[in-house]
């Protein structure tokens, strides 16, 4: 019950910091224009949107049944996946699938996470692919640009994809605390995404296309 209660209120906080950054991120893009921003303002909306839904579940889930809690989980996590794609976009529109062997490799990752028997596996896996080649690339544009906002931005997608993997690994042991955890790596990811974010709005320039 105690675990229960905690996720709840992990659920909200994700919210909130998620809604804030989206806010943010649509004050600059009506300050910049950059079509960045947008995207990323798509994008965090999308994740808040997910918490609450994943919340609203949790709530539900003292009224019906434990399969009823379940899709409202799995809708709010694919939520989350849309945003995820969103932050993704900047990278994968330059180049539809990675040109270096390294980032290629990656992609087999998710045949060893996708189980079949579960939709919510299967978002996650995808939720995780995302979100590592967006770390990855990013982390090469730093290495280009040296920009200290690019590694904030790295180690959020880094925390985020860390996140969504306990996630899935919650189903191999679901009495642990592993869910608890996710919920908690996955906000302070957000939160690492939430210090480049802020400064955006204050400059009228375009956002780097390549952060």
């Amino acid at each position: 019950m105690a675990e229960l209660f905690l996720e709840s209120i992990l659920n909200l906080i994700g919210f909130v910091v998620g809604l804030v950054i989206g806010i943010i991120s649509a004050i600059g893009y009506r300050n910049t224009g950059s079509p960045t921003l947008f995207r990323l303002t798509l994008a965090f909306l999308s994740i808040s949107a997910g918490f609450i839904i994943m919340w609203i579940g949790q709530m539900v889930g003292t009224y019906t049944s434990p399969q009823d809690v379940r899709w409202v989980q799995t809708a709010g996590i694919g939520v989350q996946t849309i945003g995820y794609f969103f932050i993704a976009f900047s990278h994968t529109i330059k180049s539809f699938f990675p040109k270096s062997n390294y980032l290629r490799s990656i992609v087999i990752l998710p045949l060893f996470l996708i189980s079949f028997v579960s939709i919510e596996n299967i978002i996650r896996s995808f939720s995780f692919i995302l979100l590592i080649y967006g770390s990855i690339e990013t982390i090469m544009s730093y290495f280009e640009s040296r920009r200290r906002t690019a590694l904030f931005v790295a180690a959020g997608l880094g925390a985020l994809a860390f996140g969504e993997f306990l996630g899935w690994y919650y189903f191999v042991f679901p009495q642990s605390v592993l869910n608890v955890v996710s919920i908690t790596v996955k906000i302070a990811g957000l939160l690492m995404l939430f210090v480049p974010v802020t400064k955006v709005p204050l400059k009228k320039i375009k956002f780097d296309e390549n952060i």
